[in-house]
């Protein structure tokens, strides 16, 4: 690899191309580095799909991971409230990728007259990560305060081309889940198909809420947790490994926090069998402060840059 510096008056400006890209490169005055083409390796961790694939998966695996806690009983949520707002930034080395913003409507959504939460997760690229395509995606979910189980959840995908609205039902009493895929245009609905669940299970979403509700104080460093998840059509069951606790810095200040490691299924994206990492806050508020990613090549990070409407100050 080898680096090409040019000195720019204003804001630095910074991205990765592949060395044949540089005569189409639109921003001719930005330091950037060169991928040869016969790092072939390489080129594939820079290439739009892969690009595409692992900003979406570490979402997915990361404070989006779905479960259930099958050693704990979920308890009156203390944690969070209606208009709670989380903001990140997503970083690859010294690239900012994207920006992930975790939220709950400050207006409960009603159903058999229980007042749910709305729970959004929004992921976007930025920067120098849109010339590999753009990703911009919505996770959601209905959650009942009560079971704190999800009544519904919902999948606004754009990652460069690809499209996918996904809308599903969850009926938890009688196991089944029911989903429904829309066109690209999010307008017509294409098909319906039924599912047989194995018990109560998270979404996307809803799943790290969940833990949030919990009582993590009792917790020792190594304990398993097993982990159930209905996504994409599937049931998962992933462990879910509490490491202990650590202090570090964030854009909050200082925070002790607890640490947890889920374990990620064997890909192409990931090193490791633990290839990521999760910092709790060790509080009554216990929110996601960091997220550490060892990829196939570097680490992707996930830092918090705010907090808006917190339950507990």
């Amino acid at each position: 690899m080898k680096l090409i510096k040019q000195q720019v008056q204003t804001k630095e400006v910074r991205a990765i191309v592949l060395d044949d890209q540089i005569r189409n490169f639109n921003c001719l005055l930005a330091p950037f580095f060169v991928i040869p083409q016969d790092k072939t390796e390489n080129r594939q961790v820079l290439s739009k799909n892969y690009m595409h694939r692992f900003i979406a998966t570490l979402f997915l695996f990361t404070f989006l991971f779905s479960f259930r806690l099958s050693a704990q009983i979920a308890g009156k949520n203390t944690a969070f409230t209606f208009g709670e707002e989380l903001n990140f930034e997503v970083s690859y080395g010294w690239l900012d990728l994207a920006d992930a913003k975790l939220q709950i409507s400050r207006r409960p959504h009603s159903h058999n007259n229980i007042s749910h939460y709305k729970i959004d997760v929004f992921g976007k690229t930025k920067g120098a990560a849109t010339i590999f395509g753009r990703v911009n995606d919505n996770w959601g979910t209905i959650l009942n305060p009560q079971t704190m189980l999800p009544h519904q959840s919902y999948r606004h995908i754009e990652e460069g081309k690809y499209r996918k609205h996904e809308l599903v039902y969850f009926d938890q009493k009688n196991k089944k889940a029911s989903v429904e895929l829309y066109d690209k245009e999010n307008r017509n609905l294409k098909e319906v198909r039924e599912y047989d669940l194995k018990g109560e299970v998270q979404d996307l979403v809803s799943g790290f809420y969940y833990l949030r509700s919990l009582d993590l104080s009792n917790l020792k460093p190594g304990e398993i947790i097993q982990i159930r998840g209905f996504f994409d059509k599937e049931i998962y069951n992933i462990k879910l490994i509490y490491e202990g606790t650590e202090r570090i810095d964030t854009n909050l200040g200082e925070k002790e926090t607890y640490i947890f490691s889920p374990e990620i299924p064997p890909n192409k994206l990931f090193r490791g069998n633990y290839p990521v990492k999760v910092w709790v806050t060790k509080d009554q508020n216990k929110i996601p402060v960091k997220i550490k990613a060892n990829l196939f090549l570097g680490s992707l990070n996930l830092d918090i840059i705010s907090a808006k409407g917190l339950r507990n100050n």
